[in-house]
């Protein structure tokens, strides 16, 4: 489990590795720092045998550790709670997520196989926050992906000096034995001892 950013943001690495547990909730999470609020960015699985209570008391314990008034949460991921339906389980999590003003709002299938469909992927999201949420079918996968559009979030401004690079193509490449082509190498090759050689090359070009 893994979570890609652009290298423009700004972020910090949360540390959960001590409150995964396999099967139960595995974890991880990032911290975006952002205006009007920093964005915890928080990505989980919990297979289908995972104990359930094990998983809404750990994530309650998470949720509470990283929770500050200028801080929310976006929690994306694989629960395996079908939310095509009303069930216990279903309950329990929404219980648990009011707690922190936190919502599901994927309202399509995420899942489909053969003639079955559900809604096992989830994204819930701080309750008062607009979004655009809309599926990414591509193909690849029985499991289908999500795309996420919030607004009201301001980037900072990073600073960074502009920095070259070169170019290496076949253009450039040619231009390079190009101008190696009108050198003259005799001072170079002027001794077989390796060591001049190369200070040769060195003072002269």
């Amino acid at each position: 489990m893994s979570i890609y950013i652009l290298d423009s943001l700004t972020y910090d690495n949360v540390n959960l590795i001590n409150y995964s547990k396999e099967q139960d909730l595995e974890i991880c999470a990032i911290k975006l720092r952002m205006q009007p609020k920093n964005i915890i960015l928080i990505c989980i699985y919990r297979a289908p045998l995972g104990n359930l209570k094990k998983f809404l008391d750990i994530m309650d314990r998470i949720l509470n550790l990283l929770h500050r008034p200028k801080t929310e949460f976006i929690i994306c991921g694989d629960i395996n709670i079908n939310y095509m339906e009303m069930s216990n389980n279903r309950k329990s999590l929404d219980n648990l997520l009011a707690i922190y003003n936190l919502r599901s709002i994927v309202h399509f299938p995420t899942r489909i196989v053969d003639n079955s469909k559900s809604m096992i992927y989830n994204i819930f999201i701080d309750a008062s926050r607009n979004y655009i949420i809309e599926p990414c079918i591509n193909g690849l996968s029985d499991h289908d992906a999500q795309l996420l559009f919030i607004s009201n979030v301001f980037l900072p401004v990073i600073n960074r000096d502009p920095y070259y690079i070169r170019i290496i193509n076949k253009d450039a490449v040619a231009e390079f034995q190009l101008q190696l082509s009108w050198e003259s190498w005799e001072d170079v090759f002027s001794s077989i001892d390796v060591n001049l050689m190369i200070n040769n090359f060195l003072n002269n070009y």
